[in-house]
């Protein structure tokens, strides 16, 4: 499973890369327009995705014991959120290229955004952290299409096997 993980960091980060490619087409009004969706802008969506890698990251390192406001805007320009998705994914990309054997069989403990406290284990959480990533991806895909600037390809098998 670890190594379908890895898979999945690596999807990730290319993912990403051409996501925030054809983002950073757009003008500031295309990128921070109220569009229809979570979070309600593609500016909203990106910082919302990068807060919950953070959060679920830190959970994983052993941290992440509280959950900050899922709203919460971390950057304001694109060049800083692009910046930050980067580092983000090549942390994300080293983590499980290093992660102990035992870590997914280790319980997370923590208090979620609704204050409740909870008890997963790692395994299922991993599988909710690149699902949520690739949930978030799809929205920001739509929200690309209401535009001038077409949506890239994300389909797996196509960027691991070009």
């Amino acid at each position: 499973m670890l190594d379908a993980f890895r898979i999945f960091a690596r999807y990730n980060r290319v993912a990403n890369e051409r996501l925030y490619e054809q983002v950073g087409k757009l003008d500031v009004t295309e990128y921070r327009r109220e569009r229809r969706g979570s979070f309600g802008s593609i500016h909203a969506l990106l910082n919302h995705t990068i807060v919950g890698d953070r959060v679920w990251m830190s959970r994983f390192a052993g941290g992440g014991k509280t959950t900050p406001p899922l709203s919460t805007i971390l950057f304001e320009t694109f060049a800083e959120i692009n910046s930050a998705r980067a580092e983000e994914d090549a942390g994300i990309v080293a983590f499980f290229e290093k992660v102990e054997d035992d870590f997914l069989t280790r319980q997370l403990a923590y208090t979620n955004s609704r204050g409740k406290e909870c008890v997963d284990k790692a395994a299922p959480a991993v599988l909710h952290f690149f699902n949520h990533q690739t949930h978030h991806r799809g929205q920001v895909h739509v929200m690309l299409s209401q535009t001038e600037v077409s949506p890239p390809a994300l389909d797996m098998h196509r960027i691991l096997n070009p």
